[in-house]
C-alpha cells in the first residue's frame, strides 16, 4: 500500500493525486472542485453527496445519509475515505454546474511556504545562541589550593572553554558555595553573551551537575489580537511547543488607540500591562505543562511586538505615539531579567526585546523582516505582514523603506458578527455552488461551522462578488433568487450555515456590516502598499517578490486576495508566504547571537514613512474602498 491515491472526478474527468486517508471533501476542497457543504465537513447538513464508481472506501456512518439514499449508492464526501485508486461521481445537486465539472476547475492559485533553516545558521557558522550552557568540573580544593570559589569557577572556565572577563551576578554569588559542593564540583554554568563582540558575557545561574541537554528558549509574537509562543531546544533549534490566546487586553478595545487611551487614564499603564502579561504567563504554563519543561529550564526569552504592545508591556507610556509627531519613549532596549517586566520565568532568565524602528513599525516587523532573508537578498521585495495593524516593508539588501496602517481585527475575526478566530469549527474555506447558491463551507478540524475566520472571510466575500451576490459597493444584490439572502436587524445578511447545521445555537451569517469591515480592512492594506511604493519611485510591477506573514497573511488565496483587491495582479511564483514572521525572527535570535547583532543593522537601514501625513494615503484609501477597486485597469 503506497501512501497516496489516484483520485478521478466524473463527469469532468478530472484525476488528482491524494494523501492516503484523506477525505473525498478534502481532496476537493484541495483541487479547488466545488462539493456543497454546509456544514463544514462535519456530517450535519448531509448535502455533500457522492457516488463511489470505483475503488474501496471506508466510511463513517451519518444519520443526514437515508437508507433509501444507501441503496441508490449515495455517500457522504466528508466521511468518505479512499483506501485505493477511486473513480468518484459529483451529482449535478452537489456539483458546481448542471452537468458536473465539464468545464474544468483551474487550481486554487497558493504561493510556496518558506520555512525556517537551523542548517543556514550551522552552515554559517552562526548557530550560537545568546544565553548558553557550559558543563565544568571545577579542581577541589585543598591545602595547597585555597582559592576563593568564584576565582576557581572563573579560572576554570577560562582554562577550559577560553572564557575570559566574565562577570558573576550577586544572585549566583549568593548560591555559589552550595551549588559547588552539591556535585563535587561538577556543574553547569548558564552564560548571557552581549550583542556587542567586544562586550562582556555575564553569568547568569549555576546548576549542580551536567545540565548542557536542559537549555531552553522561549518565543514571543505580542499582537494587538492575539499572543503566540513557542519553546525551542537552544540546543537544535527544535520547536517543544507553542500556544495561542486572544491578548487579554481586547477586554479594553481591539486597536492599539483604545489601549493606549486606556493607558493613560489613573492606574491604566499598569493594568495594560497586568493584563498582557496574564496572557503571556498563561500560554508560558500550557506550553511547559505540554512539553514537560520545567520553568527553571528556561534560560530566556524572545520578544517581537508592534511598538505599542512593547510599550505596555514594559510599561512605558504610550501618550505620543499616539500625537504627531508620533514619539515613542525608545526603539531599543537591553537585555533584561524577564521577571522585571511580570513574566512568570525564573530569576536568571534573560529577555531579549526586539527593537522598533517608529511609533507604529514595530519589533514584530523587524522579526519578520529578520526571518524572512529579504534584508540580505538582491530582489526588490515587498514584505506584507497582515493582522489588526499592516506593517509594509518594501527593498533589499541595499535599502529599506517601511510603513504601517491599521487594518482593524477584522483579518483575525474580530468585528465581524459570527467571527472568530482560527479554531476548530471556523470557516476557513469557502465555495458557491454557481447555479444552486449552496455554500461548501470547509471548516478547520471539518468540525461543525461554528463561525468565520480571516481566511474565511476572504474566501466568502471573493465567493459573493464573483457570482454577483454583492456589487462592487459590497452591497447584496436584492434580486439573488436564494432563501439564504435575507433581510435581518443588520441589513441583509447571507446565510452560510443555518442553525442544524452547526455547532452553534444560531444561524452563521455575514451580513453588509461585515462585509464593509472587510472592505476597509482590504481598502488600508492596498492603499499603504501603493503609497508606500510611490514614495520610494516604485509600482506593483518593479517587485520581484512578495512575501506574505502574519496568522491572516500565511493562509490567503492568492486568487480571492486579488479579486477583492487586497493585492494588485501579481505571478503566484513571485509570492511566498513566512507563517508567522515574528516567532520566525524571534527564533533566529534565540539560536544566534550574530543574527542579534544583524538586528541592530537592520534597524538603522530602515526608513520610516507616517503615512497619516502622506496626503495620497487618503486618496488611495477612498479608492480602494470598492470590489476590487474604482480603478478596474488595476485588475484586469
Amino acid at each position: 500500500m503506497t501512501d497516496s491515491r489516484h483520485l478521478t472526478f466524473l463527469p469532468a474527468e478530472r484525476r488528482i493525486t491524494v494523501a492516503a486517508g484523506i477525505t473525498v471533501l478534502q481532496a476537493a476542497r484541495d483541487a479547488g472542485i466545488h462539493i456543497n457543504s454546509s456544514c463544514g465537513g462535519s456530517g450535519l447538513c448531509g448535502k455533500c453527496r457522492i457516488k463511489i464508481e470505483s475503488g474501496s472506501f471506508s466510511e463513517e456512518e451519518s444519520p443526514r445519509l437515508s437508507r433509501k439514499a444507501r441503496a441508490e449508492g449515495f455517500h457522504l464526501a466528508c466521511r468518505t475515505r479512499l483506501n485505493s485508486d477511486a473513480e468518484v461521481r459529483i451529482p449535478v445537486e452537489a456539483g458546481i454546474i448542471a452537468g458536473g465539472l465539464t468545464t474544468g476547475v483551474s487550481e486554487r492559485r497558493k504561493a510556496a511556504l518558506q520555512t525556517f533553516n537551523i542548517a543556514e545558521l550551522r552552515r554559517a557558522g552562526i548557530f550560537h545562541p545568546p544565553v548558553e550552557k557550559l558543563f565544568i568540573e571545577l579542581p577541589r580544593p585543598g591545602p595547597h589550593d585555597n582559592m576563593a570559589d568564584a576565582g576557581r569557577l572563573l579560572t576554570a572556565l577560562a582554562s577550559q572553554y577560553d572564557e575570559h572577563g566574565l562577570v558573576i551576578s550577586l544572585a549566583v554569588l549568593r548560591k555559589l558555595r552550595r551549588v559547588l559542593r552539591e556535585d563535587d564540583f561538577r556543574v553547569t554554568v548558564t552564560i548571557a553573551r552581549p550583542v556587542n563582540p567586544h562586550g562582556r558575557s555575564y553569568i547568569l545561574n549555576l546548576q549542580a551537575g551536567n545540565w548542557i541537554k536542559r537549555n531552553y528558549g522561549l518565543v514571543f509574537d505580542i499582537g494587538t489580537t492575539t499572543v503566540y509562543g513557542q519553546i525551542c531546544d537552544l540546543a537544535n533549534g527544535k520547536i517543544m511547543a507553542e500556544k495561542g490566546e486572544y491578548n487579554s487586553q481586547i477586554a479594553y478595545g481591539e486597536d492599539v488607540i483604545s489601549r493606549m487611551i486606556q493607558a493613560e487614564r489613573p492606574g491604566g499603564l499598569q493594568l495594560m500591562g497586568e493584563t498582557v502579561c496574564a496572557t503571556v504567563n498563561s500560554a508560558i504554563t500550557a506550553m511547559l505543562k505540554k512539553s514537560a519543561i520545567n520553568r527553571e529550564e528556561i534560560s530566556s526569552i524572545t520578544v517581537a511586538g508592534n511598538t505599542t504592545m512593547t510599550h505596555l508591556l514594559l510599561g512605558l507610556e504610550t501618550d505620543n505615539i499616539r500625537r504627531a509627531p508620533y514619539v515613542p519613549v525608545t526603539t531599543f532596549l537591553p537585555p533584561m531579567r524577564a521577571a522585571d517586566l511580570g513574566i512568570d520565568l525564573a530569576d536568571h532568565a534573560v529577555s531579549l526585546v526586539f527593537p522598533s524602528v517608529s511609533s507604529y513599525v514595530g519589533g514584530d516587523i523587524v522579526a519578520g523582516v529578520m526571518g524572512s532573508g529579504m534584508y540580505r537578498d538582491p530582489e526588490i521585495t515587498l514584505f506584507l505582514d497582515i493582522g489588526t495593524n499592516a506593517e509594509i516593508v518594501i527593498g533589499n539588501r541595499d535599502w529599506l523603506a517601511c510603513a504601517a496602517c491599521s487594518a482593524g481585527p477584522a483579518f483575525e475575526g474580530g468585528g465581524i458578527t459570527c467571527g472568530m478566530r482560527a479554531a476548530n469549527g471556523a470557516i476557513c474555506d469557502f465555495d458557491l455552488n454557481s447555479a444552486t447558491l449552496e455554500p461548501m463551507n470547509i471548516t478547520i478540524g471539518n468540525k461543525p461551522v461554528a463561525g468565520i475566520c480571516g481566511s474565511g472571510l476572504l474566501m466568502i466575500v471573493a465567493n459573493l462578488f464573483r457570482n454577483k451576490i454583492i456589487d462592487p459597493d459590497g452591497r447584496f444584490n436584492r434580486e439573488t433568487d436564494s432563501p439564504r439572502l435575507r433581510r435581518s436587524d443588520n441589513g441583509f445578511e447571507f446565510v452560510l450555515a443555518f442553525k442544524d447545521e452547526t455547532g452553534t445555537d444560531h444561524d452563521v451569517v455575514i451580513n453588509e456590516i461585515d462585509i464593509n469591515n472587510f472592505m476597509r480592512a482590504k481598502a488600508a492594506i492596498f492603499a499603504g502598499v501603493t503609497t508606500l511604493l510611490a514614495q520610494v519611485g516604485l509600482g506593483a510591477g518593479d517587485l520581484e517578490r512578495v512575501i506574505l506573514a502574519g496568522a491572516f497573511g500565511s493562509f490567503i488565496d492568492l486568487d480571492a486576495a486579488m479579486t477583492v483587491g487586497i493585492l494588485p495582479p501579481l505571478p503566484a511564483e513571485k509570492i511566498m508566504y513566512v507563517g508567522n514572521g515574528p516567532l520566525m525572527g524571534g527564533r533566529m535570535n534565540e539560536l544566534s547571537n550574530h543574527i542579534r547583532l544583524e538586528v541592530l543593522e537592520v534597524v538603522n537601514r530602515m526608513t520610516s514613512f507616517e503615512l497619516s501625513e502622506v496626503t495620497e494615503f487618503k486618496d488611495n484609501y477612498l479608492a480602494a474602498l470598492f470590489l476590487p477597486h474604482t480603478d478596474r485597469n488595476l485588475f484586469p
